[in-house]
């Protein structure tokens, strides 16, 4: 099992969303691939609690069986336009990439 977690922090305003619309508008839109992208074995989005200096905005977990599975994911075109999006009303990403024990 592999597991895939990425992390944003988001623009005040974007694409003319606020901050809080666009992190709704792209969880909503992350969650509904499952279910599209054949190899998405789940996802979870989590929302930052505590508003910290060291804080993210926002965070996906997701996994899939192998590494190729994720790789196939990233290149799905509804996964595409999910991040193309993303990338527009966000200023920071983190990523990392594990297989599991």
């Amino acid at each position: 099992m592999l597991t895939h977690i990425v992390m944003w922090r988001f623009k005040d305003e974007g694409e003319g969303r606020t901050k809080e619309e666009n992190m709704e508008y792209v969880a909503s839109r992350l969650l509904a691939l499952r279910g599209v992208v054949p190899q998405l074995r789940g996802a979870v989005i989590g929302r930052d609690l505590l508003h910290s200096e060291k804080s993210w905005d926002m965070a996906l977990t997701a996994r899939f069986d192998s590494l190729e599975d994720m790789k196939a994911y990233r290149g799905h075109p509804a996964h595409t336009a999910v991040s193309e999006y993303v990338a527009k009303v966000t200023y920071d990403r983190a990523v990392i990439d594990f297989e599991e024990d």
